[in-house]
């Protein structure tokens, strides 16, 4: 999808941006700035897509983004129901590298940033202790003024450029280009019918006719521009939803499969492992443990 450009509004009093937003649910734009973004999700549920990346959000996961890598969040289905009494809490700090001056990355003493922003273009999922010490970290930013403000961003990425606790997002370096309002428009939509119809069956000439587009045409232009196919986009976020059903454990496999989209649990198994790599099972397992893990640690 060609990513739409997003300006991040900075006051003229301010070096870089920092938000805490308590609202019904995500935008959900497929966008990219030139500034790095570091997200906080402090309430929330639902689907990510970062890079070429399709993975399941939920509450406490933070997230540091690199330069012009395009990204949005979408919210669970039920954040979309009339009355859901749901909402989204973030912390957002978008900087961009010299945002304290050009001549801070040449000092002999920061030479651990430049590598930091540099692992930071394929995006970081931070775990562990640097974890909860960015958590703390981002709510003293959202409050903070002044020279306050500058020495918190400072220790925050003291925390982010020594922490190796982390997982990549997306292995690719694919470069992505700039879009019209009329791309944006188009891709947002295909996007945005996808999320909310995945459970049912989307033939090509359906998504086609809603980004306006022949078969044969848009099968060619979602390829160049995702480097997926439109079907393993579909797959991709049939199964992320299957994901989130087996750690949530109310469903049986034999039943998510069909609020997942798939019609028969073998052609879900096939999907499933895939994607994943293991089996429902296998995740399942290797949720729980890690669970335990992270509870006795």
């Amino acid at each position: 999808m060609k990513p739409h450009f997003l300006k991040v509004a900075v006051k003229p009093q301010n070096s870089f941006s920092i938000r805490h937003d308590i609202l019904p649910t995500f935008r959900g734009i497929w966008h990219y700035h030139p500034e790095l973004e570091l997200h906080y999700v402090i309430k929330g549920e639902g689907v990510r897509f970062i890079g070429d990346n399709i993975s399941n959000f939920s509450p406490g996961e933070i997230t540091l983004l690199g330069e012009a890598l395009p990204h949005c969040w979408r919210c669970k289905d039920e954040y979309f129901l009339p009355d859901s009494g749901l909402n989204v809490e973030v912390i957002v700090i978008h900087f961009l590298p010299d945002c304290l001056g050009r001549y801070l990355l040449n000092l002999p003493e920061a030479f651990m940033l430049p590598k930091l922003f540099e692992k930071a273009k394929s995006g970081m999922v931070i775990k562990g202790e640097a974890k909860t010490e960015l958590a703390k970290l981002m709510r003293q930013a959202a409050e903070a003024t002044n020279l306050d403000r500058i020495i918190i961003l400072l220790s925050i990425l003291k925390v982010l450029a020594e922490n190796e606790d982390f997982e990549p997002i997306t292995l690719s370096h694919s470069d992505f280009h700039q879009s019209n309002e009329s791309d944006t428009i188009r891709l947002n939509k295909v996007c945005s019918y996808t999320l909310a119809n995945y459970k049912q069956e989307i033939s090509l000439e359906k998504i086609a006719a809603i980004g306006n587009l022949s078969v044969t045409s848009f099968c060619r232009y979602f390829k160049l521009m995702t480097k997926k196919t439109y079907f393993d986009f579909l797959t991709e976020i049939r199964i992320s939803h299957a994901c989130r059903f087996l750690i949530e454990d109310k469903l049986p496999t034999e039943v998510l499969c069909f609020e997942c989209g798939y019609n028969n649990i073998s052609n879900f198994y096939r999907h499933f492992k895939r994607v994943t790599g293991m089996t429902p099972l296998e995740y399942k397992r290797r949720y729980i443990k890690g669970q335990k893990q992270a509870i006795s640690a």
